[in-house]
């Protein structure tokens, strides 16, 4: 394997005048594209930023993602992506755990956050810089087991962690997406997810191919399909959240998606019945992959071509890591039982930034326990149950919230669900679930009950169903469930 930085300066040779990336206003050949990255490594190496220094990036969707992609992979140096959409109280602190040399985003966005880092202001100050070192260049020795970026988690059970992720990693994770995708050298690859996370796994492929990068900078369902057809995008990364909402869209019209050869679907489960309904609408251009930010994106991978036949799974093990489903003595369970996830291999992460205790509990003899229980069946198709810590114990039987969410996700009045165990003197928890119609017909909890008596076992049905506008989310889209068992203890008491 090679680095980032290595991949895209071979694209940029091999296809000069081609397209490298574009937005609604610009457009860079690879030609372009490669001196301004190279301008952008000579300035952070005349800044005396030395090999290893942390850039964090704070701004929403633009072409310069990817620019500092691999500006930063030339000059030796971690990126720290930041998702904008968090609170300034969040940033600060991954901004002081992350020790950045410096800063560089967008102004409004910036300037909400005391920080004591120098800063590069997007707009002027950053094309400035560019335009300073334009035709000067410079290149780190860097081996492709060096740190390439920390990527924070989400923080849903305490402060967030820095992931360090190294060149193998991105790389092992860009091949499986380019393989699971189908991905060949005329496609177009459309980034409108935040650039901060999952899209940008995508993004790498590009380096791979030579391939065309269109960024978009909002989702908004009919304009989003609108330009899909105007940049002939093929390749997509979207969450589960943002295919219901264009699979729903009173106006979605699935002849907007002709040159789409594939959407990869990550970042959280999909209901099954969901996935039917985009599959009925859209055809059959979905993939799947399961991973974690410790395990970019490609833990298992189901192809379009497979999707269909197993709706409830999440494919089989991907090709650059190991995976077994351990009990809780580390056990490899037998096929068909519930266990543990675990995986090693070139995809899984170096560790948590400045965190051994939570890195020796996560990563053990090698092998990243990911906290996410589920089975495999004897084909080797991977089926996830659901997180470890959310598993609902109720008179001394496991419960699992993921199997009575999709039950509630076959009425089809229904948008989206949340099932949380919630404190019960006799029973040790209770099943209680949150529900969001989509608007089409009559939500009521009568029927939603009656769907849970139909479908589950007396045990596992819903003690309490509440009907609610929308679910806690957090930044990267996941439904909040602390909070649901927050609100629903204020509501109890």
């Amino acid at each position: 394997m090679e680095t980032l930085g290595q991949l895209a300066v071979k694209s940029a040779h091999a296809y000069p005048e081609k397209i490298a990336v574009k937005d609604d206003n610009r457009s860079f050949t690879y030609k372009e594209f490669l001196v301004r990255a190279n301008a952008l490594a000579a300035y952070f190496h005349a800044s005396g930023f030395k090999k290893g220094d942390r850039i964090g990036i704070l701004m929403s969707n633009r072409i310069e993602h990817i620019e500092l992609d691999i500006a930063v992979s030339l000059a030796g140096l971690v990126k720290v992506p930041l998702n904008y959409r968090l609170h300034p109280k969040e940033l600060k602190y991954m901004i002081h755990d992350s020790d950045l040399s410096l800063l560089i985003g967008e102004k409004k966005l910036l300037d909400t956050i005391e920080t004591g880092v120098p800063l590069l202001y997007m707009g002027e100050d950053f094309e400035r810089t560019v335009a300073q070192y334009v035709g000067q260049s410079f290149t780190e020795q860097v081996a492709e087991d060096d740190l390439f970026a920390i990527m924070y988690t989400s923080g849903t059970t305490g402060n967030p962690k820095g992931v360090m992720l190294s060149h193998r990693n991105i790389i092992a994770g860009a091949l499986s997406l380019a393989q699971v995708c189908e991905v060949d050298y005329q496609d177009v690859i459309g980034h409108v997810a935040p650039l901060t996370h999952g899209a940008n796994f995508l993004s790498h492929v590009a380096w791979l191919f030579g391939l065309t990068q269109v960024v978009y900078n909002k989702f908004e369902p009919e304009e989003f399909l609108d330009g899909l057809v105007e940049d002939k995008i093929s390749v997509l990364f979207l969450v589960p959240t943002m295919v219901n909402l264009m699979i729903q869209h009173p106006n979605f019209d699935a002849s907007k998606l002709a040159t789409v050869k594939s959407i990869n679907m990550a970042g959280s489960p999909i209901a099954a019945s969901k996935l039917q309904e985009a599959l009925d609408k859209a055809g059959n251009i979905f993939v799947e992959t399961y991973g974690q930010v410790e395990a970019p994106m490609c833990i298992t991978m189901m192809p379009r071509n497979e999707i269909h036949k197993r709706l409830d799974s999440c494919g089989r093990i991907g090709v650059f890591v190991d995976v077994k489903i351990v009990d809780d003595k580390n056990n490899e369970v037998p096929h068909g039982e519930v266990g543990e996830i675990i995986a090693k291999g070139s995809l899984v992460m170096q560790g948590y930034w400045n965190n051994e205790k939570a890195t020796n509990e996560t990563m053990r003899d090698g092998w990243l326990h990911t906290g996410d229980l589920g089975r495999r069946d004897e084909a080797g198709y991977v089926y996830i149950v659901d997180r470890k810590k959310d598993v609902i114990i109720s008179g001394g039987v496991n419960i699992y919230p993921r199997e009575v969410e999709e039950v509630l996700n076959l009425h089809t009045g229904v948008k989206e669900t949340c099932v949380v165990g919630v404190p019960d003197d006799k029973w040790g928890e209770n099943v209680v679930a949150f529900v969001v119609p989509n608007g089409r017909e009559e939500v009521t909890i009568e029927s939603l009950i009656s769907l849970c008596k139909e479908n589950l076992a007396s045990f596992k049905k819903p003690k309490e169903v509440f009907i609610v506008d929308e679910l806690p989310k957090s930044s990267y889209g996941k439904i909040l469930k602390r909070e649901m068992k927050t609100q629903h203890t204020e509501v109890s008491q």
